[in-house]
């Protein structure tokens, strides 16, 4: 039976605060108009001025959620968001290996408030086992430093190698965010597809600290526009289009980084 709304996938870890993980994940599906389905891959204790603990499953039940999902819906996308362990790396790969839908990944490795989301073993593994399946990574300058072993990534010229390095891993697609270069009233991030010139995707910086949950809620927005049929290309156009309005109807909640609103469509 084909769905009326395409079914969209989120592997990621749970934000009991809402801004981040499955819970910004889930609202942005919903705003997408797209059937949200979520594989748990980690417990954490956070709120808006931080992560205060970490609790990850059994990879083994990581993989039968992942099962179980697989083997009754028809998944149109997905996205991985924090994956934690080598080995819960390994058995998302495992149970997505010849999946016939595109997977957008998130490499989260350290929270905004600089707790670590990624064990350093499992880094390698990231790159040798959940790369090769993605259609789209969607690294910050960070996370592409540590991935591409490049020292600092800071010129046009420099984006462009750590794109291509990227693509050599496995990324059919990179988009390299620009939020943590020089501040400055723009932010420029690059999309590399294989086979086309980069495109430079400018937005005007928006002045808040309600900004909790940016990564996941972009890559959420692209999977939801690649399960709705649109090219890559369009789906992160699109993406980002959806983040802008979240960060700039954006208001304060909690003592630290609020989320940004995901329902600022409805205002």
């Amino acid at each position: 039976m084909t769905s009326p709304l395409p079914c969209t996938l989120t592997i990621a870890g749970s934000d009991p605060g809402g801004g981040a993980g499955i819970q910004a994940d889930l609202k942005t599906f919903s705003m997408h108009r797209v059937y949200g389905l979520s594989v748990i891959t980690a417990l954490t204790a956070q709120n808006t001025t931080g992560v205060q603990g970490v609790f990850a499953p059994e990879p083994d039940f990581v993989a039968l959620q992942l099962q179980s999902v697989l083997d009754d819906f028809p998944v149109r996308a997905a996205k991985t968001g924090m994956l934690f362990s080598a080995d819960i790396i390994s058995a998302v790969a495992g149970a997505l290996k010849g999946a016939d839908f595109p997977l957008v990944v998130d490499p989260v490795c350290v929270s905004q408030s600089g707790h670590k989301l990624l064990q350093d073993e499992a880094v390698q593994a990231l790159k040798d086992k959940i790369l090769p399946l993605s259609a789209l990574i969607t690294p910050n300058r960070p996370e592409a430093e540590l991935l591409t072993g490049m020292h600092r990534i800071s010129s046009r010229d420099d984006i462009l190698k750590a794109i291509v390095r990227l693509q050599d891993m496995g990324a059919e697609g990179v988009l390299l965010k620009g939020g943590h270069f020089s501040p400055t009233h723009d932010i420029t991030d690059w999309l590399g597809i294989r086979g086309q010139e980069p495109l430079a995707i400018t937005k005007a910086r928006v002045n808040t600290t309600s900004n909790h949950g940016t990564g996941c809620t972009l890559s959420a927005a692209i999977a939801a526009n690649l399960a709705l049929g649109m090219d890559m290309q369009a789906a992160v156009v699109k993406g980002r289009d959806y983040l802008q309005l979240a960060l700039e109807k954006s208001f304060p909640l909690g003592r630290g980084h609020g989320p940004v609103n995901h329902l600022a469509a409805l205002s």
